[in-house]
C-alpha cells in the first residue's frame, strides 16, 4: 500500500510526511440529498482504488518544494447484509511476500452501513499480526503509539482498529451525487453546493468551492510539533504546542471535483487544498497538496504480476 515499500523508507512504521500533515489525507467526505444511491455492489466485484498526491510549497523568499508518492488497495465485495455491505481491503494483485509481511493490517474485512461507518470484522487476526511485524521491525510492544525518524517521520501504530481510517481515505461510495446537493468535507469549515460542469452519455463531472477549517489545520500541525518534539527529545503537549501555534494567520480553500461513469458512479475524487500561513513575522508561505483516487474495476486492469 505505502509508497515507503517503493522508495526504501521503514516499512514497520506508518508514514506520515509531516510537510503535508496539515492537508488530513485521511478522509470521510459525505453528500447529503434525496437522488438515487449510486448501483449497489455486487458479491465478487473487485477494484483498485489508488491514492495519488503531490505537494508544493513556496516560502516569501522565493524558496520551494515539492513531494509526491502513490499508494492502492484492492476492494472486494464478500456479502450484501441488512443495511450494507461486507468488504475486504488488499494489498494490490502485484504485492509481494514481503509487502505482506510488512503491513500487517491488511487483508482487512469490514462491514461498511449505508450511512459511510465502517465496522472492523477480522479484529483477532490483525491482532495476532502484531507481534510478528514488531519482532520482525525490532520493536517490542512498549514501541506502539511512539514516533520515531529514519529519512522520515513514522508512527509505530500497533491498533488494528487504525485501519479503518486508512480504508475509509479510498472511499468513494457517495449517495445522492447531484447538481445542488449539499457536500461536506472534513477539512471544511462548512458544507457547500455541488455544481455540475459537464454531463453526457459517458459520465458526469461536479464540482465544489470550499473554505478550509483553520482549528482543524493549526490542530494537525500542533499535533506534528508533538510528534517532532518526541523524535528530537524535547516532549511537549499537545496544549502547549497548540498555545505556540496561536498567532498564525491562516487561510485557504479547498477545490474538489467528482467525475461519475456512465451508471452514475463515482470513479474519481480530485482534491485540491491551498493553505496560506503567516507567522507572527509577517512571514508567509503557501502549502498544496492535490490529492487524486481513483476507483476502476479489477478486471479493467493490464496484469501485474509480483516479481518476488
Amino acid at each position: 500500500m505505502s509508497e515507503s515499500m517503493e522508495r526504501g523508507g521503514h516499512p514497520h512504521m506508518s508514514r506520515i510526511p509531516l510537510r503535508i500533515a496539515a492537508a488530513i489525507l485521511l478522509l470521510v467526505v459525505s453528500v447529503a440529498g434525496s437522488a438515487p444511491a449510486q448501483n449497489g455492489p455486487t458479491v465478487g466485484d473487485e477494484f483498485e482504488i489508488s491514492q495519488r498526491y503531490e505537494t508544493s510549497d513556496r516560502g516569501h523568499d522565493g524558496s520551494s518544494g515539492s513531494s509526491s508518492g502513490r499508494s492502492a488497495l484492492l476492494e472486494r465485495v464478500l456479502a450484501e447484509r441488512d443495511g450494507g455491505v461486507e468488504l475486504e481491503f488488499d494489498l494490490p494483485r502485484a504485492a509481494t511476500a514481503q509487502d505482506r509481511a510488512l503491513h500487517w493490517q491488511f487483508p482487512a474485512r469490514v462491514f461498511r452501513a449505508a450511512d459511510g461507518s465502517m465496522q472492523l470484522l477480522n479484529r483477532a487476526e490483525l491482532e495476532s499480526r502484531v507481534d510478528g511485524w514488531l519482532e520482525a521491525g525490532g520493536f517490542t510492544r512498549e514501541a506502539c503509539g511512539k514516533w520515531i525518524f529514519t529519512w522520515d517521520a513514522f508512527l509505530i501504530d500497533c491498533d488494528p482498529a487504525s485501519v479503518l481510517a486508512s480504508v475509509a481515505a479510498f472511499d468513494l461510495r457517495l449517495a445522492g451525487l447531484r447538481e445542488g446537493a449539499v457536500y461536506r468535507d472534513a477539512d471544511a469549515s462548512e458544507p457547500g453546493i455541488l455544481r455540475k460542469l459537464s454531463g453526457g452519455d459517458d459520465g458526469a463531472t461536479f464540482a465544489v468551492e470550499l473554505a478550509i477549517d483553520t482549528v482543524a489545520v493549526r490542530r494537525a500541525r500542533a499535533a506534528s510539533d508533538v510528534a517532532v518534539g518526541q523524535m528530537q527529545g524535547r516532549p511537549a503537549t499537545l496544549e502547549a504546542a497548540l498555545a505556540a501555534r496561536e498567532n498564525d494567520r491562516l487561510s485557504g480553500t479547498i477545490s474538489i471535483t467528482l467525475d461519475t461513469d456512465a451508471a452514475g458512479n463515482l470513479w474519481r475524487r480530485t482534491k485540491v487544498t491551498t493553505i496560506e500561513t503567516t507567522g507572527a513575522d509577517g512571514r508567509s508561505e503557501t502549502h498544496t497538496v492535490t490529492e487524486t483516487i481513483e476507483r476502476r474495476a479489477a478486471a479493467d486492469l493490464p496484469a501485474r504480476t509480483a516479481t518476488n
